[in-house]
């Protein structure tokens, strides 16, 4: 798949997650199968630039080209000015965020609450890819709700703006994270516009990737809760796409080493009083459906050094070694990101009955 000048892997893609998706995960991600990854979202407004946060944000030392940032807001001189700066800092490729359903963005009238106003939406894009010399895409949901689909008249809006990509999460503004996603929609989309689509929502094991694939036509995957303690999701759905075959659980010793390493970048990135806060939801990502993983978890929280938190992940992998060889997941954890994705989310034995529906 190819945005722009850029030819990428594969076509699957990490989400932009705000509070996960730091250069430290976005790099990992990459690493175990992942051809794309987007930026934490960055706010357009000049005046929060200078906040350490911010500054970790467009912090993309050594990572791997291309470098995509995503931004946000809903003036589009100050969101053409955002793509300038961050295309100064680095970014290679400009993401417009018009698909958060974050009440703290869309009561500033950014995120998917743009989806409601169609003339503003093509003026923001209209001003971005003006702005910058790099490509420049866009992720929407399907509208602002479920009586308001809209999402292929964005989609048109955004070809003929010379949005070089789409990305499309298929549930409306209203709905959040809450329901069955819209894959006829998706496929609507993909319909009606000559650039590449990605689709994106509980597309979260193998079998999943390909039933979407198959019955949207999208060009590529986004992948965003599935990839929440189980970054090889991305090589476990590249290899069945490519061969049909699903990989077997990977073995402890290399989750142990995998884990270590990810929170030692995380501690280098964040600093260590800031990193052993963050890494904490990471663990207890990394520990949901496994056995002890409850424990583990109130374990590492409670850590405020990370010699403390790694020694815990040490102790904790050395219980699943004795186990087995391989990671076994012993059931879906009530309230974790499995089980909310396993709750809303259509068999993928439906999803082609839904589109043909």
């Amino acid at each position: 798949m190819r945005i722009g000048p850029y030819t990428l892997p594969n076509n699957l893609a990490v989400a932009p997650m705000a509070g996960v998706t730091d250069r430290p995960f976005r790099q990992l991600c990459r690493r175990l199968g992942a051809g794309y990854a987007v930026s934490e979202m960055v706010a357009s407004n000049p005046a929060l630039r200078a906040t350490a946060k911010s500054l970790r944000r467009i912090d993309h030392a050594g990572e791997s080209a291309p470098v995509a940032v995503q931004i946000a807001g809903a003036d589009p001189a100050t969101m053409a000015d955002a793509a300038r700066y961050n295309v100064d800092r680095g970014a290679q490729i400009v993401d417009i965020n018009m698909g958060c359903p974050a009440k703290k963005v869309c009561n500033v009238a950014a995120g998917s609450a743009l989806l409601s106003d169609e003339p503003r939406v093509a003026a923001i894009l209209a001003a971005v890819v003006a702005a910058v010399d790099v490509p420049v895409t866009l992720k929407i949901r399907t509208g602002p709700a479920p009586d308001r689909r809209n999402a292929v008249r964005i989609a048109r809006i955004a070809e003929d703006s010379g949005i070089a990509m789409l990305a499309v999460h298929g549930r409306t503004r209203a709905c959040g994270f809450v329901g069955a996603v819209e894959y006829a929609t998706l496929a609507q989309v993909k319909r009606a516009v000559a650039i590449p689509v990605i689709a994106n929502g509980d597309i979260d094991t193998p079998r999943r990737a390909k039933q979407v694939l198959d019955a949207t036509g999208a060009d590529g995957l986004m992948i965003g809760r599935a990839a929440q303690g189980r970054p090889w999701v991305f090589r476990e759905i590249a290899q069945f796409l490519a061969t049909g075959t699903v990989a077997p659980p990977p073995e402890v010793a290399e989750i142990r080493t995998l884990v270590i390493a990810h929170l030692h970048d995380h501690y280098a990135f964040h600093g260590p009083d800031v990193g052993v806060r963050t890494a904490r939801k990471h663990l207890g990502w990394y520990a949901e459906g496994l056995e002890g993983g409850e424990a583990f978890r109130r374990a590492v929280n409670a850590c405020e050094t990370t010699a403390a938190q790694l020694a815990e992940v040490e102790r904790w992998f050395d219980d699943l070694a004795r186990r087995g060889d391989r990671l076994r997941e012993e059931r879906v954890v009530e309230g974790s990101a499995s089980a909310r994705r396993t709750a809303h989310s259509p068999a993928p034995s439906r999803i082609a009955e839904a589109i043909a529906a």
